[in-house]
């Protein structure tokens, strides 16, 4: 037997008194329906009794004798059925199908322009199982002289549906098994319905089993008729947009008289058999599957994890197949129904009478008076069916769907009918348009479970995942899973094929590490090489194939899943570099602060008033505000910071070098020029000029200073790819060619004091002061110079460290060449601090006080 459907007819006379509802009965006065799947198979079908088309048929017997017996649903109407058997073909199937739309009475179908009053033989029609048959009577009883019009999803019939006379053509359908998502189209599809979920929740579903057990690289194989074919285009484009990549596809025919032939699926096996593809989707028939399966175990292909299709799952045919133990584990989804425990015994009382004699004589009497070529000769089979025959394949969730399927019928009458408790007032006939105007979006109870048809005439059922479990070469189903719009899996009760129970791995390439982003080579999205992801960027999704960058505030390491904040970097005052230089700085400005004390004590001693007397103590306290500037460049930088760095660094040094350089003009003076000038300009040089020439010096260095941070000021700012972690926080020059103006003014005077000394001759017997300015400007230059390359070539964080380290060599530099020594004499040798050997006498020794002699010892030597 193979799947078929149940239809719903018109009022007729009752059934005969003593007579059960068997294969034909007619329905109660009121109004009837009636259908149901054939017993066993005819001649085209083959003489094999199908168990599930039997038990769907009983299960619609017991739900009508259920209506009829109910006091509330339809009181004082019985319903009838007739069953017919589509053997899985449209061609047998339209035959029953022309039967149904002939007028109430007759066997002959009334064309009419207005349809409204048309009363045919049967109301509803349930069924049939299989999608590919539903499809062609789906579209026989939608379009039978319908236009076509696109409807809308609204709460009640689309609007092209909504004239009397259109719907009066359309003949109310309700399937239990076909699943194909065409059948979802209202706009060619607008009286079908069914009380079994779309094959795209189901593909939506294993979709969602690949994702979960982390299989990617998968095998996809489909039957070659419509519930394949649509079955695996469904799945292929929703595991596509997941991710998911299907190594190999194909269509299996369908199985023929006179052999079992996969065609191109025999190489796809093979190719998968030798891969590593270890998953393989099955979305097909269970007539197909048998003839996949067969060949599988006579070439001893490897075991894989099949995901089955609801077709095939629970098909006896298949689970009976000799070697399937060994093909590997097989798991699907079923959806949901409910458990009706009383269905077991209707069906074991029913096919005990059915073994009596009398009551299949009964049932040849009672036939319709139909032409034998429609309903089919008489299946002797059926005599011989047994409760052990069928109900070793009885599950609840199948028969479910064809009980719930009659009762959305009942339901729909009992509105049309305008039934209550009491009775069913409505006394005119029920049109089939007035059943259909009640079903769209109907709210109906089935076995005290709740359903409601959506506005594509589907109802929303959960699944189970069910896995083969083998006892005694039968498996039994093991809920190890469900799917009710998210998955929820119980991976302790998953038995797998593998050695030591472990979870099969299907996946082109490994799962990449975190913090690793797929390079994909070939075709396929799910073949790919790991690849780190570098510092600077991270891997956001565990699938993304680019790493994304870190805003530049942040930062993050080498194969990073997230970025970090970027912490503030400046010259802090605990580093190490700076406590060293602060340590300098302490010497430094220790030894200015020493000499500037002896200088002021010995203030009218003849060395310091060589040395320039109060210009000479000026010069020293000039030395120690430079030095004290490199205190401005430690801590977090700010505007007022960096502009005092280069206003305190400036202004003092030019100080300090004025003073150096009025004392180099009076040595060149004293040595270099005629006498008659050497009095007066002596006199220029040591008087209250002198202090005018550093005023205007000063004031010039202040003059730039003020112009370069008023037009280029320092600016702070925040360096972000300086440093791999941190964000560094500094003063940047604006423009360095003012930068070397303001220093030029500095380097000048070193220059005119470098010049002015360099070549002047000593006479022996007198204190050397040129060579000490000399040595000291040597200094100043070299320190500076050396500033240049040192300060271009360290990395930008280094950069005042660098600066502090600088200046203080200069200071000291100038400090240790020309301070310092004189204070050597003043505290060690106070036998040389004479006029005589620092002052001179008259215009031969005024000459004599410059020079470029020997060193202090030397001199010493030579008192």
């Amino acid at each position: 037997m193979t799947p078929g459907w149940v239809t719903g007819r018109s009022p007729m006379p009752p059934c005969a008194p003593g007579r059960e509802a068997g294969i034909v009965c007619r329905g109660g006065a009121g109004g009837g329906w009636s259908g149901g799947e054939g017993l066993a198979t005819r001649s085209p079908c083959g003489p094999r009794l199908s168990a599930p088309g039997l038990l769907w048929a009983l299960a619609v017997m017991m739900a009508v004798e259920e209506i009829n017996n109910a006091p509330t649903l339809l009181p004082g109407l019985r319903l009838g059925y007739d069953l017919f058997d589509t053997c899985s073909e449209p061609v047998v199937a339209m035959k029953p199908s022309l039967v149904f739309m002939a007028k109430a009475g007759s066997r002959s179908i009334g064309a009419y322009c207005d349809y409204t009053q048309y009363q045919p033989r049967v109301l509803a029609v349930i069924g049939p199982h299989s999608s590919e048959v539903a499809l062609v009577t789906g579209k026989f009883f939608s379009f039978f002289l319908m236009p076509q019009v696109r409807p809308l999803p609204t709460s009640h019939p689309p609007a092209h549906l909504r004239s009397p006379r259109v719907r009066s053509r359309l003949r109310l359908q309700v399937s239990y098994g076909a699943t194909t998502d065409r059948l979802s189209n209202r706009e060619t599809f607008p009286s079908f319905f069914r009380t079994v979920p779309s094959d795209r929740v189901q593909a939506t579903a294993m979709v969602e089993l690949l994702r979960g057990l982390h299989w990617n690289w998968v095998a996809a194989v489909g039957s070659d008729d419509e519930y394949g074919r649509q079955g695996l285009g469904l799945f292929s484009s929703l595991a596509n947009a997941k991710g998911i990549c299907i190594a190999y596809e194909g269509l299996m025919p369908l199985p023929r008289a006179g052999g079992t032939r996969l065609g191109s699926v025999q190489s796809l096996l093979h190719q998968v058999n030798h891969s590593s593809v270890q998953v393989v989707v099955v979305f097909s028939s269970a007539q197909a599957t048998y003839s996949l399966f067969s060949y599988s175990i006579r070439y001893r292909l490897s075991p894989k994890v099949w995901v089955a299709s609801e077709a095939w799952l629970t098909s006896s045919l298949v689970m009976t197949l000799p070697g399937m133990d060994r093909v590997g584990t097989v798991l699907g989804f079923l959806h949901q129904g409910a458990e009706m425990p009383e269905f077991r015994s209707y069906v074991q009382t029913r096919l005990a009478r059915a073994a009596e004699p009398a009551y299949c004589a009964s049932l040849e009497a009672g036939r319709l008076g139909l032409e034998e070529h429609v309903v089919g000769p008489r299946c002797p089979q059926c005599d011989r069916a047994s409760p052990e025959n069928v109900t070793d394949g009885l599950l609840y969730h199948q028969t479910f769907a064809a009980y719930a399927a009659v009762y959305s019928v009942a339901h729909a009458l009992h509105k049309a009918l305008l039934c209550n408790s009491s009775g069913c007032p409505a006394q005119e006939p029920v049109r089939p348009w007035q059943l259909l105007d009640n079903m769209y979006n109907m709210s109906f109870h089935a076995y005290n479970r709740t359903l409601q048809f959506d506005t594509s005439g589907n109802v929303d059922l959960a699944y189970d995942l069910k896995l083969w479990v083998w006892r005694d070469r039968m498996p039994m189903l093991r809920t190890v899973g469900s799917f009710n719009g998210s998955l929820e899996l119980q991976f302790s009760s998953m038995i797998w094929h593998t050695p030591g129970n472990q979870e099969p791995v299907s996946q082109c390439s490994r799962q990449c590490r975190e913090g690793q982003v797929r390079r994909v080579k070939g075709f396929h999205s799910c073949c790919y090489d790991c690849v780190d992801c570098k510092a600077g960027s991270y891997q956001r999704h565990p699938d993304d194939a680019l790493c994304s960058k870190c805003d530049q505030d942040q930062w993050s390491p080498d194969g990073s899943t997230r970025c970090f904040p970027r912490r503030p970097r400046f010259l802090a005052w605990g580093e190490p570099a700076v406590l060293g230089l602060l340590l300098l700085l302490g010497i430094v400005l220790g030894l200015v602060l020493v000499a500037l004390g002896l200088f002021t004590w010995h203030r009218d001693s003849p060395l310091v008033q060589a040395a320039g007397g109060p210009r000479a103590c000026f010069g020293l306290a000039c030395l120690g505000l430079v030095c004290l500037s490199v205190l401005l460049f430690p801590g977090r930088p700010s505007t007022a910071s960096c502009m005092g760095q280069q206003l305190l660094l400036h202004l003092p040094l030019t100080g300090c070098l004025s003073t150096l350089f009025l004392l180099a003009a009076e040595i060149f003076v004293g040595s270099e020029l005629p006498p008659s000038w050497t009095d007066w300009l002596h006199s220029c040089l040591r008087g209250p000029w002198a202090w005018l020439v550093v005023l205007l010096a000063m004031l010039a260095e202040a003059a730039l200073c003020s112009w370069y941070l008023a037009v280029f000021p320092p600016v702070v700012v925040t360096n972000w790819h300086a440093l791999p972690t941190e964000a560094l926080v500094h003063c940047r020059v604006s423009s360095w060619i003012m930068f070397g103006v303001v220093h030029a003014t500095n380097a000048m005077l070193a220059f005119l004091c470098f010049l002015g000394t360099f070549l002047v001759q000593s006479r022996p017997g007198h204190y050397n002061s040129a060579r000490g300015l000399t040595f000291a400007m040597l200094a100043y230059f070299i320190t500076w110079v050396s500033y240049i390359p040192l300060f271009a070539n360290v990395h930008v964080v280094s950069h005042p460290p660098v600066q502090m380290g600088t200046i203080l060599f200069c200071v000291l530099g100038i400090l240790t060449t020309f301070h310092l020594p004189k204070c050597y004499l003043l505290l060690w040798r106070p036998d040389l601090n004479t006029p005589e050997f620092f002052l001179g006498g008259g215009p031969s020794d005024a000459r004599g006080q410059g020079g470029s002699g020997h060193g202090e010892e030397t001199q010493g030597k030579n008192k």
